[in-house]
């Protein structure tokens, strides 16, 4: 049976393989690993417990979730990771990142993990194939770095005479880094632009980066889609580039919701952004094709390709 025949078959009674996990022991514990805050992500952590909440399970009441987050320091993930192991939790969930993944999968072979990722999962070594993961590995990907590959595309389209373009990088993550500053380059090649490369993992590296594509004249700003990079100095970013007036592609709606002024005339925002809750949605699919047939690792990756094109200009520098 096709594992989506499978799921629409659980119907009403789709919370039914954590139910029989918890009547044959305790209540069940899930293990959320994030690379970033949990402050930071507060929309996609609402999204998650929305999902359990969708299906039965309610923090608290029937389900309990382990919270481990780095706070964007990376080197923190794998002992983040063997405490979840040492907790016995039911599965690990890692919350849209790679690194996150990587540390989960070094620290068991036997816990289940289903992961949400921004680029691709073979590449980066977390799955054999995305048909054949193996091992105790599942997941989606959204596919991230190639998707800024077309922002690049949309932004030389609303802003032509920029010939020389930034792309922002958080050099903190490098697997999705490199990923997505190959996608960039080849992306660039094929337009026709110079594309500008700049690092930044702190405030001031910001800050200093802001200065740098002012100096070298830029004209126009590609931020990288890393969603801890891009979550935990949202608001840095947005004011940066309101101040210096560069029009800038963002991947967040929030970024662009939170003002912009029209990337046609002086400077401006756009987002393309994939749907948020398709990785929180999608976990509990995975949970429930796992606890009922067996191994993760035959289960394929998903590859996510309904997503959102959304942009907003407006002639003033704001917007409500």
């Amino acid at each position: 049976m096709r594992r989506r025949e499978f799921i629409a078959g659980l119907g009403g009674a789709a919370a039914w393989p954590f139910a029989a996990r918890a009547q044959g022991s305790s209540v069940p514990v899930i293990g959320y690993l994030s690379s970033g805050s949990l402050e930071t992500r507060r929309d996609s952590l609402a999204i998650f417990l929305r999902s359990l909440v969708e299906t039965g399970y309610v923090e608290g009441r029937n389900v309990t979730i382990e919270y481990r987050s780095a706070d964007d320091h990376y080197d923190r993930l794998p002992a983040l990771a063997a405490d979840l192991v040492r907790r016995q939790v039911a599965v690990i969930y890692t919350a849209g990142s790679t690194a996150a993944a990587l540390a989960a999968k070094a620290a068991t072979q036997s816990i289940p993990i289903v992961f949400v990722v921004g680029s691709d999962p073979v590449q980066s070594g977390l799955v054999a194939s995305l048909n054949r993961p193996g091992g105790n590995l599942t997941g989606v990907t959204v596919l991230q770095s190639e998707l800024t590959a077309k922002r690049l595309e949309i932004l030389h389209e609303v802003v032509p005479t920029a010939t020389l373009i930034a792309h922002l990088s958080n050099p903190a993550n490098p697997i999705f880094a490199n990923a997505e500053l190959r996608e960039v380059q080849a992306a660039g090649r094929v337009l026709g632009l110079r594309v500008l490369t700049l690092n930044a993992s702190s405030s001031s590296e910001i800050e200093a980066a802001f200065e740098s594509l002012i100096q070298k004249k830029v004209g126009a700003l590609l931020l990288g889609a890393d969603p801890s990079f891009q979550l935990s100095h949202r608001n840095q970013l947005v004011a940066l580039a309101a101040r210096y007036r560069i029009p800038t592609i963002y991947d967040r709606r929030a970024d662009v919701v939170s003002g912009c002024v029209d990337p046609r005339m002086d400077g401006g925002r756009l987002a393309v952004e994939k749907t948020e809750a398709v990785g929180g949605l999608w976990f509990f699919l995975e949970c429930f094709w796992i606890q009922s047939v067996g191994s993760p690792g035959s289960l394929s990756v998903q590859l996510a390709t309904a997503g959102l094109s959304w942009s907003r200009y407006s002639s003033s520098n704001c917007i409500s």
